[in-house]
């Protein structure tokens, strides 16, 4: 296997997909800024260009809301026939956004742009830190309950459609919205995407938080969604250690998310599905677990959390799948290997669970889940996902973070992969 020539590939499809400023997912499919894609970007732009990795980052931040939020889109430039773009969304400011979040690992990953050269980074990272506070500081304030991360919409965990979701999905009523064309079906294989029922139900949610202004206290009380994430409660706590580092390292006063992270700790162990023995995401309208054992479910050890039980259940499903961790249960009822998140395998993913997993201690897995992507990787492509069995490329192709992850963390080449 070249793969030197593969390390040249990745570096190509970032430049291709670089807009200027910031870095699309991939050409047609994703034409805008999105959030956590934008940071993984940056992650890997930052191992050959250093300067241009805190441009993604400050570029990403040109959308933050004044209440601190930073939104999923920032819609740079109009991008014709797009759905739902800027129009829809109806965010009165400019750039144009949308009018939610998604994982807050931006902290995660400008610190790691920082450390690759801390000299040049000094005063980037110091202009950057207070919005990242800010920013972590509408979590608190907004997001949490009971210590967990609540979503109002699927779309804010970066795991659309995964199972996670279907019980409080059933609850809102998608029959309302109307005719609508969507992009990306255009693109790829309708098969490999989120149902147009799944749609309906995520213009709903939108239109609610839309038309109530995006008043956060309304959408809490009111809004049809609203789901503790597990994923996303691993990754803002991770991101709240990463941050707590930065404080340090700048000297900058600590107190404050020290007491995030023993909130979030907290709100761990509320995740905990004692019935079914994983960490599970809950319905926060009728207080249910999901019941999903997801790959948010697995990013317990990058947030520093380890379990015996998550260990097995890890063990088990990587005794049946050669690439990767799946996005859902291979042993579920709701598997299906092709469809977004609802089973393919992802590198991001992957990554982050086998940084979590050396960071534990658990090497020799973290590992061999690093040379599974890396076969799937140099073996199928850069794409967006992967069927976890036969490694089937799906979704976008010349994929973004795909190349990010290969060039920080799958390629033999990568430096400090842990």
């Amino acid at each position: 296997m070249n793969y030197d020539k593969l390390d040249k590939r990745a570096r190509k499809i970032l430049q291709v997909n670089d807009r200027g400023l910031y870095t699309v997912p991939t050409k047609g499919l994703y034409p805008y800024q999105w959030n956590w894609d934008s940071a993984f970007c940056a992650w890997g732009i930052a191992t050959y260009d250093v300067r241009r990795a805190w441009a993604e980052i400050e570029t990403l931040f040109t959308g933050q809301w004044d209440n601190g939020m930073v939104p999923h889109i920032v819609f740079h430039k109009q991008a014709i026939g797009y759905f739902p773009g800027p129009d829809v969304w109806d965010v009165p400011r400019v750039p144009h956004t949308s009018g939610i979040t998604q994982p807050p690992i931006a902290a995660t990953m400008a610190r790691s742009v920082y450390e690759q050269d801390k000299h040049y980074g000094r005063v980037h990272m110091e202009l950057l830190y207070g919005r990242l506070v800010s920013w972590h500081r509408w979590f608190v304030k907004y997001r949490l309950h009971d210590g967990m991360v609540a979503i109002t919409h699927p779309w804010e965990s970066g795991r659309d459609n995964a199972v996670d979701w279907d019980g409080a999905m059933a609850n809102v009523d998608g029959s309302n919205v109307g005719e609508y064309t969507r992009r990306d079906t255009a693109h790829i294989d309708p098969e490999m995407r989120p149902k147009k029922e799944d749609y309906d139900r995520y213009l709903t949610m939108l239109y609610f938080s839309r038309d109530c202004g995006w008043d956060e206290d309304e959408i809490a009380k009111n809004a049809p969604f609203r789901v503790a994430d597990v994923g996303m409660t691993f990754l803002f706590l991770r991101a709240c250690r990463d941050l707590l580092h930065l404080a340090l390292e700048l000297d900058h006063e600590t107190d404050e998310i020290q007491g995030w992270i023993t909130t979030l700790k907290g709100g761990v162990e509320r995740h905990w599905n004692a019935e079914h023995g994983h960490y599970d995401s809950i319905d926060l309208r009728t207080g249910e677990f999901a019941n999903s054992l997801s790959t948010g479910s697995f990013l317990c050890w990058y947030a520093g959390i380890d379990h015996p039980q998550m260990l097995a259940h890890y063990e088990r499903i990587m005794g049946v799948v050669p690439f990767g961790v799946p996005s859902n249960d291979p042993a579920a009822s709701t598997f299906n290997p092709k469809r977004y998140w609802r089973g393919p395998t992802w590198s991001n993913v992957n990554a982050l669970i086998a940084i979590g997993l050396a960071e534990m201690h658990h090497i020799t897995k973290a590992e061999e889940l690093r040379k599974a992507t890396q076969s799937l990787i140099a073996e199928h492509g850069f794409f967006e996902y992967f069927d976890p069995y036969i490694g089937t490329p799906e979704g976008g192709d010349n994929f973004s973070w795909t190349a990010a992850i290969w060039l920080t963390w799958a390629s033999p080449h990568a430096k400090g992969r842990f």
